[in-house]
């Protein structure tokens, strides 16, 4: 090797350890390079020094909150022990139709519960009313609540002295928020569905829920308190629940559930329909001299408060009217009246006419169509006759407050005036064909929802017991489904009863007319019937007695003791009922 040999080689490997450690260096402190021995070294680009404008800063982005979790449904409602079985039934129908967001689970354990107590985060939602009630032929009238209370507690006074107290477990369990526990023994319980038929049997008077009430119960009066009629406030009525709808949990669901303010309630005079029947009206021959003496409306003085909240009033007006009428002497049996004296039909609140009578044509049949024309001009309704057969035994139907009633007459006696094609007069139905055109509509018009009223003015007699037609005609109506059917031949006022559902009335006795020559005359009836939710509810019996040839008071005023009169009258009326 020559010299310069020598130092090419060792310049060559000077220039290499060189870039190896280079190489080394540049690697181990910014990562950035990759060196290889044998190839040309890569720097990285250093950043421009040419200076830029300042940027604009970047908002500072907005937090998107994490929704909260949909509640979890389907949430759980029930009631407590001490709910009606009915208003528990009434709200768990209501939950059935929103499954997706409530489940019936029954218990008190449930998320919304339905209570007799203020419940958190709820208001009160409804209120059960409840009456004190006996079978219907009992004489007694009224009780006191002190009476009610203390016999609850164990010590029975007054009427419970002999009448054991009943009730439902139902209705036990909700007064026992009201007044705690009954004392051992001091209510017997029964089965709601056997609580009539055992207070029949063992003689007891029962709480009854208002909307289970019958027309076989008589519904007492409490104090000052009478639930069938219309009341008004009731704030301050002892035997009432209010009910409590509420969630400590999920209070927020309870919009959901849409409970309309008749749902939780069970007396609701918005579906209460009364209506007042009366007995034999013909204002003429003493009770006309009577009104021409002491005024048109004189002989309803002492009984008009009872026709004051009745929403239909009923006469049997058996006389037509005639402006120059002239009061026939007593005795005489061709009767009219005034024009004037439709004014005491007015101050009792007519507005429904039967025209089954024997009389109306007694002046001629020219006067029927006046008296209709009458009638029509006050608004008022007819049935039972009218101004051709086809107006005269077509049935009056009325719907009102969720009521539907049908009123239908006609005369079996066969003595009278009656409607033909072309001339006015009362329907006949003295053959039993003729009848059973009657009966058919009954029928028809019970299969569409309505109570048929049913009103008959058969054969008199001069007796308290039914003759047998009336047995026979009365019941045929009761069979066919009448709710009610009335005798409105009747001077002579006879008694009732229940024939498959039905109250037939053999006769409520004179209204306003001038019999005074026996006391069976004198003596009658006002039933004042309260229909609800579609059905007879209650029948309250008012009875009256005739004075000064034409006007009826009420039995209840006399001395020494008030009731005496009616409590006789009713003992023999119901001891005489068809068996």
């Amino acid at each position: 090797m020559t010299h310069n040999s020598a130092k090419s080689a060792l310049d060559h490997r000077f220039w290499s350890i060189l870039v190896l450690a280079l190489g080394l260096l540049l690697w181990s402190g910014c990562g950035m390079v990759t060196v290889t021995p044998t190839a040309t070294p890569t720097r990285t680009p250093q950043p421009s020094l040419t200076p830029t404008s300042t940027s604009t800063p970047t908002p500072t982005a907005t937090l998107t909150p994490t929704p909260s979790p949909t509640p979890a449904f389907p949430v759980t409602v029930g009631c407590t022990e001490s709910v009606p079985l009915d208003a528990c039934g009434r709200l768990e129908s209501l939950v059935a139709q929103d499954p997706a967001h409530f489940a019936w689970v029954g218990g008190s354990d449930a998320q919304v519960r339905l209570s007799t107590q203020p419940v958190t985060g709820g208001d009160e939602t409804g209120r059960w009313f409840y009456a004190v009630a006996a079978p219907f032929f009992t004489v007694a009238d009224e009780l006191t609540f002190a009476d009610l209370q203390a016999t609850w507690m164990g010590n029975a006074t007054g009427p419970f002295e002999i009448h054991p107290l009943m009730a439902a477990p139902d209705t036990v369990a909700a007064l026992a928020e009201l007044w705690g526990a009954p004392a051992d023994a001091a209510v017997r319980q029964v089965a709601a569905e056997d609580l009539l038929a055992q207070a029949e049997a063992q003689g007891g008077w029962a709480l009854v829920p208002f909307h289970a009430l019958k027309a076989e119960w008589k519904v007492m009066r409490l104090d000052d308190y009478f639930l069938p009629n219309r009341m008004g406030t009731l704030d301050a009525y002892p035997l009432s629940n209010s009910l409590y709808l509420g969630s400590q949990t999920r209070p927020e669901v309870l919009d959901l559930l849409d409970i309309t303010p008749q749902l939780l309630i069970n007396r609701d005079e918005g579906q209460m329909t009364r209506v007042v029947m009366t007995g034999v009206t013909a204002m003429s021959r003493a009770t006309a001299r009577l009104m021409d003496r002491k005024g048109v409306t004189y002989p309803a003085r002492d009984i008009l408060h009872w026709f004051q909240d009745a929403d239909f009033v009923h006469v049997s007006n058996e006389v037509s009217f005639m402006p120059n009428c002239v009061a026939a002497g007593y005795g005489a049996m061709s009767f009219c009246s005034h024009d004037s004296y439709i004014g005491l039909l007015e101050a009792i609140n007519v507005n429904i006419v039967e025209l089954t009578g024997n009389h109306l044509g007694d002046m001629g049949r020219s006067w029927i169509l006046h008296t209709l024309d009458m009638y029509q001009q006050r608004g008022w309704d007819w049935y039972g006759g009218g101004a051709d057969i086809a107006d005269a035994t077509r049935p009056l139907t009325i719907t009102h407050n969720g009521n539907q009633l049908a009123f239908l007459g006609c005369n079996p006696s066969g003595v009278g005036f009656f409607a033909t094609e072309d001339m006015p007069g009362a329907a006949l139905c003295s053959m039993p064909a003729q009848r059973e055109l009657v009966h058919e509509q009954v029928r028809e018009l019970r299969g569409l929802g309505y109570q048929p009223i049913v009103t008959l003015q058969d054969r008199e007699f001069d007796q308290y017991e039914p003759a047998p037609q009336h047995l026979a005609h009365l019941r045929g109506f009761a069979d066919a489904g009448a709710v009610i059917v009335h005798g409105s031949q009747a001077h002579w006022v006879k008694p009732m009863e229940f024939r498959n559902g039905a109250f037939v009335h053999y006769g409520p006795g004179n209204f306003f007319f001038d019999q005074m020559w026996a006391v069976g005359v004198r003596q009658a009836f006002i039933p004042i019937y309260t229909f609800y939710q579609g059905r007879l509810l209650n029948i309250d019996l008012h009875t009256t007695i005739l004075e000064e040839y034409g006007r009826p008071r009420p039995m209840t005023v006399g001395d020494p003791d008030p009731a005496a009169d009616r409590r006789a009258f009713l003992q023999m009326m119901f001891d005489m009922r068809p068996q």
